[in-house]
């Protein structure tokens, strides 16, 4: 293989620089002034000029050899020569670099697998080339452009400085999707990934570059908190607390966990329970907590000896005070009425007394289509269709029979509707098929024998239940499940309004909230970053980004609003499981056997060596005790 394909030729004119040197060198004619007696010595002077003459013979000339090397050790070192690494060259690299949370696991020399990722990416700074640009991008549950491609290593080395854990599990698409349109302006050939292999295995990406997969050292092993939810039960809540531990493939890596697990609800006294888990299992701990709720749950894990990941070790969960479920049913559902009323914790609007209206609810059950107006997360509408259904399904006074229906759909668990007997028939328009209404959103949950007889949809924060037929118009009101059917109608409302049931809320995003209107709030997160954010026209704050492990206050001024705790809880994070192998559409890509070799720079050690003999002539020629006498 021919070595001048590693040099920078652009260079290669520099070598003419030696003509001038040896020109210089024939012209140089410096005689000194002597005072002779004799004409004698005048033969010795013409035999001088002689051989100073320009096409003279070179003499033996110390002097010119060191400047001809010197100039030499320059030119090669400006033309920047390297040692071949083998691979492939490409001009324009992204380097996409993985975040996520189980990037912060070390490991037994305590060495993050972000650590090691940068070290690997600093060399390929350290050892980048004349023409050669890279463009750092970091990858967790989104990607973001650190730099735009350079050769400025300073730059790089910066951008690469202040890369950070995110505590939140990795999406490559993003980051791929985000390479494909840098594809479009530069001529990307292949891009390089550095992660640990607790991706997804199946991208749904079709690749349109080479992708180098770098998949680094695994880590320790590790135990964590993968889920935290609640539960209420008459006047207690019960918190459930999932912990999980990494399997190992070493043999004497496979010894049980040993940990204590602490609930710390308030101000009452914490509870604790000592726990011993087997790699790769996992084990669910109960805290019964007395009260009515409105407590903030602290839950920590103490593992005993080695963890390789810290952030998974605690956890937050906020019970929300108790109160009745707010409902409004229509006047004229009376067999509604009638089965809310024998409900325990249940608030029924409008009172059998007046026609008063609350301000918000948590379940509406009406027969009106403009209903939907009312601020509530569960609706429950009776013989309504609606508009954008209006063009596939009318309705027949007619006799409609059930088919099949979804027997684990939360409303209709525990109800039985064989032999149901209804008066109205939705009849699907001819052509309309059930992927029809999935396009639209909807879920059939009750299916008929000419159409759908029951639909939901989900609309943001809101669940909407419609019957597409009037149940008093049925057998329904009469059946033993019919009150079983209102009961699950309550009870999903309790749910969206947290009022039986809490998860713990995960880093990324954080809930919802309710405030006031088109208003700016403050938030500040657990490492001290305050960040300003806006709620919409109805008063939601959404889309606030929560990265980080811990609690994150909302203040309007010095007030807080409110306090909302999220918490890793990934079982893929916290099990630190990698894959081999990333399948896309159309083809696989695997993990390389061994780390990227880049192509190692030599242009200093020429530009040393010629210092180096810069220094041999000056002290030779000027500053050696003595000196030498040149004639």
């Amino acid at each position: 293989m021919s070595w001048w394909p590693f040099f920078a030729s652009q260079w290669a004119w520099l070598f003419l620089l030696f003509v001038p040197l040896v020109i210089f060198y024939f012209l140089k004619l410096k005689r000194p002034r002597h005072v002779i007696p004799s004409l004698a010595l005048w033969r010795s002077v013409l035999n001088d000029q002689r051989v100073n003459s320009p096409f003279q013979k070179f003499k033996r000339n110390l002097l010119l050899l060191l400047q001809l090397l010197l100039l030499f050790c320059l030119i090669i070192a400006a033309m920047q020569p390297f040692f071949p690494s083998g691979a492939d060259r490409a001009n324009y690299l992204p380097v996409l670099i993985d975040t996520s949370a189980s990037m912060a696991a070390v490991d037994s020399e305590g060495k993050s697998r972000l650590d090691a990722a940068k070290q690997e990416v600093r060399r390929l700074i350290d050892n980048l080339l004349p023409e050669q640009r890279l463009c750092l991008i970091s990858v967790s549950s989104t990607a973001r452009q650190l730099t735009d491609f350079t050769d400025n290593q300073r730059v790089l080395r910066d951008a690469l400085d202040q890369i950070q854990v995110s505590q939140v599990s990795s999406r490559l698409e993003d980051s791929l999707r985000m390479t494909q349109a840098l594809a479009r302006t530069f001529p990307i050939e292949t891009a390089v990934l550095y992660t640990d292999g607790n991706v997804p295995a199946d991208i749904d990406f079709e690749l349109p570059f080479q992708l180098n997969f770098q998949k680094l050292e695994p880590a320790g092993r590790n135990i964590g908190i993968t889920s935290v939810n609640a539960r209420r039960v008459n006047d207690r809540w019960d918190v459930f607390v999932r912990i999980e531990g990494s399997k190992s493939g070493n043999a004497s890596d496979d010894v049980p966990f040993n940990a204590e697990v602490v609930l710390q609800a308030g101000k009452s006294a914490p509870a604790s329970e000592l726990i011993s888990l087997t790699p790769g299992q996992s084990q669910r701990i109960v805290f019964p907590i007395e009260g009515e709720g409105g407590r903030r749950i602290e839950i920590r894990l103490k593992p005993e000896g080695f963890d390789a990941l810290e952030t998974d070790n605690v956890a937050w969960l906020d019970l929300p005070a108790g109160r009745p479920l707010s409902v409004y049913c229509a006047s004229d559902l009376e067999s509604y009425r009638h089965a809310l009323r024998g409900m325990k914790d249940v608030l029924l609007y409008p009172t059998d007394d007046d026609e008063s209206k609350a301000a918000s609810y948590d379940l509406v059950i009406s027969t009106s289509k403009t209903d939907v107006e009312l601020e509530a997360e569960t609706f429950v509408f009776v013989g309504v269709v609606p508009d954008e259904l209006a063009k596939l399904v009318e309705v027949k006074d007619n006799v409609a029979q059930v088919i099949d229906w979804q027997r684990n759909a939360p409303l209709l668990q525990h109800v039985l509707l064989t032999d149901l007997q209804i008066a109205d028939q939705p009849v699907s328009k001819e052509g309309v098929r059930d992927r029809d209404f999935e396009e639209l959103g909807y879920e059939i949950l009750v299916q008929g024998r000419t159409g759908p007889l029951l639909v939901r949809k989900e609309a943001g924060d809101r669940a909407l239940y419609y019957f597409l037929f009037n149940t008093d118009r049925s057998t329904l009101p009469f059946r033993v499940g019919f009150p079983i059917l209102v009961s699950n109608a309550v009870q999903v409302a309790q749910q969206r309004a947290g009022l039986t049931e809490i998860v713990g809320n995960q880093t990324g995003i954080l809930p919802p909230l309710h405030l006031q209107p088109e208003k700016e709030y403050d938030v500040h997160g657990p490492d001290g970053n305050v960040s300003r954010v806006r709620s919409a026209v109805d008063g939601t704050l959404t889309g606030v980004s929560a990265p980080t492990n811990g609690r994150y206050s909302i203040r309007d001024g010095g007030t807080e609003l409110a306090s909302v705790g999220v918490s890793l809880l990934s079982v893929a994070e916290t099990t630190l499981g990698t894959v081999d192998q990333l399948q896309f559409r159309e083809l696989k890509v695997g993990a390389a056997a061994a780390m990227l070799k880049s192509d190692r720079p030599i242009w200093h050690w020429f530009a040393g060596v010629g210092f180096a003999m810069l220094l041999t002539e000056w002290w030779y020629f000027q500053r050696r005790p003595g000196g030498i006498l040149v004639g």
